[in-house]
């Protein structure tokens, strides 16, 4: 084990054990691969799933591994291109038994932040699907709450957008400015503190550089 992993590990036992605090279900697994095998024991036979707009999961190969699974129903966006048929799995996307997403920040002491431009992903972290499950690679951690939303509109959004090709300041110069911008992505700010109920949120910290 070099020094990174050694600090990664180090981290991710303290981050395990923040979330455990605030009553969620936590895990750090070193790398991607464990990360998917543990979260395929996570997700049971016969289980509808969908998820959130994440690189994380999608780079990481997860939603690749889990078409192969054909016990699974999948609610799958990137199978549509209509918006009408888009928006409509998004709400059907409130009655699946296991959400899946990453986040664009972590504090270290365990509270989870993400913004959104349209909302659909910040609203079934918050309320619908049976089980949310959280992949966050160890790059995302930051000091406290306010580095957190820090991060995520200064490093996550002007990335995001650039992805999106949308017109917003941030696309243009890479730094976020605060703005009103008819495009913005920046429209919703969630922290998500504590787990309400039964382990309906689970954190998989994966000791790797994933997504924005």
């Amino acid at each position: 084990m070099d020094v990174r992993e050694t600090r990664n590990s180090r981290l991710g036992a303290t981050m395990v054990k923040n979330l455990e605090h605030r009553h969620f279900e936590a895990h750090y697994c070193p790398t991607r691969l464990e990360a998917i095998e543990l979260i395929d024991t996570l997700i049971a036979d016969g289980s509808s799933v969908s998820w959130g707009g994440s690189m994380t999961i999608r780079d990481m190969g997860l939603i690749d591994h889990l078409r192969h699974r054909q016990s699974l129903l999948l609610l799958d966006r990137e199978a549509l291109t209509d918006r009408e048929e888009i928006e409509a799995l998004y709400r059907e996307t409130f009655g699946c038994d296991v959400f899946l997403t990453s986040a664009n920040a972590i504090s270290e002491d365990g509270v989870l932040v993400n913004i959104d431009g349209n909302g659909n992903r910040v609203a079934a972290i918050t309320w619908g699907p049976k089980r949310v499950i959280h992949v966050v690679g160890l790059n995302k951690v930051a000091q406290d709450v306010d580095a957190a939303i820090k991060r995520a509109r200064s490093t996550a959004a002007p990335i995001n957008a650039t992805r999106f090709g949308i017109q917003t300041p941030c696309q243009t110069d890479g730094r976020c400015h605060n703005c009103n911008s008819p495009q913005c992505i920046c429209n919703y700010i969630h922290l998500l503190r504590n787990n309400n109920g039964a382990n309906r949120h689970v954190v998989v910290l994966v000791g790797e550089e994933l997504g924005y």
